[in-house]
């Protein structure tokens, strides 16, 4: 048999999976990609043309755009770089020396917040962040000033119910990552007297410096396409205070009809996804 034939015949397993994956994957991403450099809308136009790069120049020239760009690197700054990525690492250290009943108290209302649907979440933090919520009741029992917290700092909140969605999966990577640490590295950096801040930063962290940035970027990655949850709480207001790509895409998109527009943005937000991506698998290339 020749090794073309060999070739092909190796190959017809995993054909249906191809077939699939450009019926369902790679055509849509295509036609998208199309449609971003037409006129396309939904109301009812005649025809769609082809505009080439136009609908690009107006994303970059319109401050709508920008200020989405803005909010959208600062919420996931805030709750995927910071706010998921410190406060999983920081949980999976504290109940790895936790006791059984603590670990399981803890991991159990940490999962439970990950696990629940994104809409439902969306509704238990909005109940928690609103004018009379949960939050400014805690407040005013501590004699504290209270405010909106979803007019006053509207990203900020749901940039807080994102951590508290999402912390879960960080948890568990590093509680992973933390296990196969051997302990006699650990001990040993302690015996030299090493404090437990020192260990953590020139043992721990290098050790575990992969883990990190496979975190980094699935959570990078999921928290760009956070729609839903910012949708249901704030539906990207007051104004556009907390308007991310993803409901900047869908305003243009289906509520002012310019599909092709709103395509446009979404293969830009495409990019930027791209590059934190980019930025990750340089770390997880580096040798520890």
């Amino acid at each position: 048999m020749s090794r073309a034939r060999r070739t092909v015949v190796r190959g017809l397993p995993v054909l249906p999976s191809v077939i699939l994956l450009v019926l369902f994957l790679a055509g849509p991403i295509a036609y998208c990609a199309y449609i971003a450099f037409t006129d396309m809308r939904l109301t009812g136009a005649s025809g769609t043309h082809f505009v080439g790069l136009a609908n690009f120049r107006q994303a970059f020239s319109d401050a709508g755009f920008r200020n989405a760009v803005l909010l959208t690197l600062l919420f996931t700054v805030l709750s995927s770089i910071v706010g998921q990525n410190t406060l999983g690492l920081g949980l999976a250290a504290v109940m790895r020396r936790a006791s059984r009943p603590v670990r399981t108290v803890t991991g159990g209302v940490v999962i439970a917040a990950w696990v629940l649907p994104e809409i439902v979440a969306a509704f238990l933090l909005y109940a928690f962040f609103r004018r009379e919520g949960t939050l400014n009741a805690i407040l005013g029992w501590l004699h504290l000033p209270s405010q909106n917290w979803l007019f006053t700092l509207p990203i900020l909140a749901v940039s807080l119910a994102n951590v508290w969605r999402g912390t879960a999966f960080s948890m568990l990577v590093y509680s992973a990552a933390l296990a196969e640490i051997p302990q006699d590295v650990a001990e040993q950096a302690q015996v030299d007297g090493a404090s437990a801040a020192q260990r953590m930063w020139h043992v721990t962290l290098p050790m575990i410096r992969r883990s990190i940035g496979t975190n980094l970027m699935l959570n990078t990655l999921q928290t760009l396409s956070v729609f839903g949850l910012v949708w249901a709480m704030t539906r990207g207001g007051p104004g556009d205070r907390s308007q991310t790509l993803p409901l900047f895409m869908y305003e243009k998109a289906f509520q002012d009809s310019l599909i092709g527009y709103g395509t446009a943005v979404a293969l830009l937000l495409l990019v930027v996804g791209a590059l934190f991506s980019v930025v990750y698998l340089r770390l997880l290339r580096t040798e520890v």
